[in-house]
């Protein structure tokens, strides 16, 4: 049995796709775990430092074809994922 599991995810580039008349056909989003280059607070004051330390590393990528969600995403955006078991 899998356990629920919380990510925290940063945007680091949404590539757009787009036709002939300069319509956005769809959109590749790309999320990386967050982290930090500089190291983070001793005293344990930056949430992000709580999801580094436990998921240090993780990358997705999304591809979206719906038009509603296109522009919606943008590099340097914050987003919890949530694991739940699905039934199979």
């Amino acid at each position: 049995m899998s356990t629920p599991m919380r990510a925290k995810f940063v945007v680091t580039s949404v590539d757009r796709t787009v036709d002939h008349a300069g319509n956005v056909c769809a959109e590749r989003v790309k999320f990386n775990a967050v982290s930090k280059s500089g190291g983070y607070p001793e005293d344990g004051s930056d949430e992000d430092n709580t999801f580094a330390k436990w998921s240090p590393q993780a990358n997705c990528e999304i591809y979206i074809n719906n038009p509603a969600l296109h522009g919606k995403y943008a590099p340097g955006q914050k987003f919890y994922v949530d694991f739940t078991p699905a039934e199979a």
